[in-house]
């Protein structure tokens, strides 16, 4: 079975700062490989790479075999992005929403209507889904967008730490979801701090950090390769990204944002 995402030798600076260096992953469908790293590491700008929101100055970023930057929108066709941010349009509501997502994809009303009644079932936002986005919680915006990401059938899924700020029904429920969706063949690529959600959830982890991805395997791969260390996912991640037990100055900031100018210059 040939990967359906790969970053070969990838890499991405912002200025003098080095954000992603060399990175080379492969995820096949029906795995959920989950990213854990500090904020600074790289998590943040491999993923706006893999869904061409920022071009790799050096690399190829493969998705289901086309070129990210070669061929953005056949890539983009099968992917399916929610970010740790979800942004909805405040005057419309949570169905008009869907359905301009929908009319973006190709969709007519008919097909449109199916699909939409299908990620408002399955999400639970029978509740509130044609009242004004303006009013809703962060949850629930949450829950809409994954609903629009989930509503053409992508065969990739990027989120972004998607259990921030859900109620814990919330969780359970996104949770059981990604594994249903996994196991008819989705590949989803997740970044997280949650580390017990990536524990009970993840088929492989990777750990980046400092730009470099320092392991990629399972828990019980990395329990393994660090035998002294506690069975928790927790203890063996804070001993593999411990500096003499503490995180660089680098690991406890956000990753750095391009410029508008400096986002132009890449190749």
């Amino acid at each position: 079975m040939a990967a359906i995402v790969e970053f070969k030798a990838v890499g991405r600076d912002y200025g003098a700062k080095r954000a992603v260096d060399n990175l080379n992953l492969e995820l096949m469908p029906g795995e959920l490989f989950a990213l854990l790293g500090h904020n600074g590491a790289g998590k943040t700008t491999t993923i706006k790479m893999l869904v061409g929101l920022l071009r790799p100055q050096v690399g190829t970023v493969m998705v289901g075999g086309y070129d990210i930057v070669e061929a953005t929108r056949e890539a983009v066709s099968i992917l399916g992005y929610v970010p740790d941010q979800p942004y909805l349009y405040d005057k419309l509501s949570g169905r008009e929403f869907l359905e301009f997502i929908a009319g973006m994809y190709g969709y007519d009303a008919r097909q449109a209507k199916v699909l939409i009644d299908r990620e408002v079932e399955r999400f639970g936002l029978e509740s509130f889904v044609d009242d004004l986005c303006e009013s809703y919680s962060h949850g629930m915006k949450q829950r809409t967008v994954f609903a629009a990401a989930m509503l053409h059938n992508p065969q990739v899924l990027v989120v972004d730490e998607p259990m921030v700020g859900l109620d814990p029904q919330s969780i359970r429920l996104v949770k059981d979801l990604l594994r249903e969706e996994v196991s008819q063949g989705l590949c989803v690529f997740m970044s997280t701090h949650t580390l017990a959600a990536a524990e009970e959830i993840a088929d492989r982890i990777g750990v980046m950090r400092q730009s470099k991805l320092l392991f990629t395997g399972t828990v019980d791969q990395l329990r393994k390769e660090h035998p002294d260390s506690h069975e928790s996912l927790e203890s063996l991640y804070l001993h593999l990204m411990s500096d003499n037990g503490h995180p660089t100055e680098s690991e406890t900031s956000d990753d750095t944002q391009p410029t508008a100018q400096e986002d132009a210059k890449s190749p």
